[in-house]
């Protein structure tokens, strides 16, 4: 009698093939039951509430919330330091009646901007550009508020295109705190505030860099063509339009480092704006407040950058040596002045006054204006036809040239 032996030849028993049927078989049982219990627990995957689509999308109540945050820049903060203290200046002149001849009233004949810099007792000092205020019989200011108050012309100076204002210091809300043009750096971040295009712009405020330091620009003051003055101006790509004349210029601490003046306005231009810087316009502000004018010593010479001449105009014209590089061409000179009494002519090449390198036209008025006074004997080296010559000028008053 034979038997069957459940077991593999090594000892384990062989599976069971029906057992392995039947236990599949239970699997596939359960896991339908499972489908079948989620498709009704969840209404929405059950067949009968399929929409048109295939698929009922199921809302909820849900309300979108309105956050209020306050974003606080370097900007910003530098912003909110010195806006109170930068106005809005119209310059209003008297109109006349065409019909009867009678006098008018005064209106605003053109608006630029100013900088509160100074308040001092009863009253309080608005520097502004000459430009903004020339020609006007009263002068109104608008305040960061949008109050009103009424400003004098302490004086101004077309030269450098400033101006000083007195008001009642009771009107003040700030003052803006001088900062150091000096140690500003190519590159830097600059604020220039204002209002361009009037007064409905009022507080505008325009980000940019410092382009250049010591820039020198020709400015034509009487209209015929002609340069007769080389503004010294920091250079920025802040945008500065008509009405930001006389504005702030800052830096990212709140501090006043310029006073914007004028831009290159031209199809072939973008992003060239000028601003005196606040070290150069404060001697002459000084000077306005104290003498309602700027009284400056004068050699009585007009002057060329010599890094304007040619290097072939160098050699034959100036016959300088090779090696001078920087320095101050004598343009022309004026009959009768100290320069002119000390024997200077035209193409001196100035190299040196008092003792110290000059090297181009800003170096010369900042010692000038800065160091000297009228009555002052001023040193100065100067090359003619390759040879360093001495000459001593005594200097006089600029009006009376």
């Amino acid at each position: 009698m034979g038997y069957y032996n459940n077991q593999a030849p090594n000892g384990r028993r062989k599976p069971n093939r029906a057992g392995i049927f039947l236990a599949g078989l239970s699997g596939v049982a359960i896991g339908a039951l499972l489908v079948w219990l989620l498709f009704y627990s969840i209404p929405g995957l059950t067949p009968g509430n399929d929409t048109a689509a295939g698929t009922e999308v199921v809302k909820t109540d849900r309300e979108s919330a309105t956050a209020s945050v306050d974003i606080t820049t370097d900007v910003t903060q530098a912003v909110e330091e010195v806006a109170d203290a930068v106005v809005g200046v119209a310059n209003l002149q008297e109109t006349n009646d065409f019909w009867s001849q009678a006098p008018g009233q005064e209106q605003a004949v053109g608006s630029g901007s100013g900088v509160i810099y100074k308040s001092e007792g009863e009253k309080a000092y608005v520097v502004t550009n000459h430009h903004v205020i020339e020609g006007a019989n009263g002068i109104e200011l608008t305040l960061a508020d949008g109050s009103k108050a009424e400003a004098t012309l302490v004086g101004s100076d077309i030269w450098t295109d400033l101006a000083v204002l007195e008001m009642d210091s009771s009107l003040v809300p700030d003052v803006a705190e001088i900062g150091d043009s000096d140690a500003l750096k190519r590159g830097e971040t600059v604020i220039a505030i204002g209002n361009p295009l009037g007064l409905d712009f009022s507080g505008s405020v325009t980000t940019g860099v410092v382009s250049g330091t010591d820039r020198a620009v020709p400015v034509d003051l009487d209209g015929n063509g002609q340069p007769d003055w080389q503004a010294e101006v920091l250079q920025t790509d802040a945008a500065i339009n008509p009405g930001n004349s006389g504005g702030a210029l800052v830096n990212l601490a709140g501090q006043l480092i310029g006073i914007n003046s004028m831009k290159i306005a031209t199809d072939a231009v973008e992003g060239i704006g000028f601003a005196i810087p606040i070290n150069s316009a404060l001697p002459i502000i000084k000077s306005i407040e104290q003498n309602g004018e700027m009284i400056r010593p004068a050699m009585g010479i007009t002057l060329l950058d010599l890094v304007q001449v040619p290097q072939a105009q160098r050699q034959e014209t100036l016959n300088l040596p090779a090696d001078v590089k920087e320095g101050v061409v004598v343009n022309s000179v004026i009959e009768g002045s100290a320069a002119a009494k000390a024997g200077m002519k035209q193409f001196d090449v100035i190299v040196e006054m008092d003792g110290e390198p000059v090297g181009d036209i800003i170096e010369l008025r900042q010692h000038l204006y800065n160091e000297k006074k009228i009555g002052d004997t001023l040193a100065v080296k100067a090359y003619r036809n390759g040879k360093l010559m001495d000459f001593e000028l005594e200097l006089v008053d600029n009006s009376a040239l």
